[in-house]
């Protein structure tokens, strides 16, 4: 029996793979999900303690700081959620022989070349946020040996705050939106990604290092909100604006592609192509 921990356990990636298990209860596994509650892995103290006490065979870190503008001036908690907790939670894994799968992001490269990127193309942070996420998948790799880092994009799902649900109330106050038309990108069905991350579990061949899971295909975050709407049967207005007419404290990746081949040759995983996932979550829980 492997038995699995997950933290971040109350996040939108988390509340997925509880979803995900409750439809398909993996064979052989038992899961242990907490969050800031059960375990602050920003405590290394804690961290210690916890794994002192139990026993695990893989740790999978849904844990982030993903509030990518705050970040900008809120940088020491951003760098204690995305790198320091990533060194404590890595270093209990290792003392356990524990395989740990960490959650990243795209925003560890710039989105400045128009093609997808690989997994061993330079990496180069715009923000804070994609500094420090990049700080945690050093952290991750050097100590333990036995780390799966999975960089990922443009996540939504039916739980927490995301952009889907951002536009569905947005659709509901307003006549009419902007919305950003160049920059580019696929959005990540979170059940989609937690079900690859349990495939990952179920055929792991100890094929250690970084992959890339996003949907198929591409889009720009108008296109994103357009099909939304109409999903939605909405009848509001979009307007496409560029970058520049929408200023943040954070910079933002303008082409955010994520070559998936790695993980698709390696475990076997079959992704779904974005339009059609976003369907399914319409039919199954919006």
């Amino acid at each position: 029996m492997k038995k699995i921990l997950v933290t971040g356990g109350d996040g939108q990636l988390g509340l997925s793979l509880k979803q995900k298990i409750k439809e398909k209860p993996p064979v052989n596994c038992s899961f242990v999900f907490t969050d800031v509650q059960e375990l602050d892995i920003m405590d290394e103290i804690f961290v210690k303690t916890y794994f002192f006490s139990n026993k695990f065979d893989y740790v999978i870190n849904c844990a982030a700081y993903t509030a990518v503008d705050k970040a900008e001036t809120d940088t020491d908690n951003a760098k204690k959620l995305n790198a320091d907790a990533v060194k404590y939670l890595a270093k209990s894994c290792s003392s356990q022989k524990a395989t740990l799968i960490h959650i990243s992001t795209d925003y560890v490269f710039s989105g400045e070349e128009p093609f997808p990127r690989k997994e061993d193309d330079p990496t180069h942070p715009l923000g804070i946020y994609g500094k420090t996420k990049l700080e945690g998948e050093v952290n991750a790799l050097q100590y333990n040996s036995r780390s799966y880092i999975i960089r990922t994009a443009w996540l939504y799902s039916p739980y927490g705050n995301n952009f889907v649900k951002t536009m569905l109330k947005l659709f509901k106050e307003k006549d009419q939106i902007n919305v950003i038309e160049d920059q580019l990108g696929s959005p990540t069905n979170a059940l989609d990604l937690a079900e690859a991350i349990l495939t990952i579990i179920q055929n792991d061949i100890g094929s250690y290092g970084i992959y890339h899971y996003s949907n198929e295909g591409e889009c720009s975050w108008f296109q994103f909100a357009e099909e939304i709407k109409k999903l939605s049967k909405s009848n509001i207005k979009i307007n496409p604006v560029p970058t520049s007419e929408y200023p943040t404290p954070a910079k933002r990746p303008k082409y955010s592609l994520l070559d998936k081949t790695k993980i698709k040759s390696t475990f076997g995983i079959s992704i779904p192509e974005w339009k059609e996932s976003l369907r399914g979550i319409f039919q199954q829980y919006i």
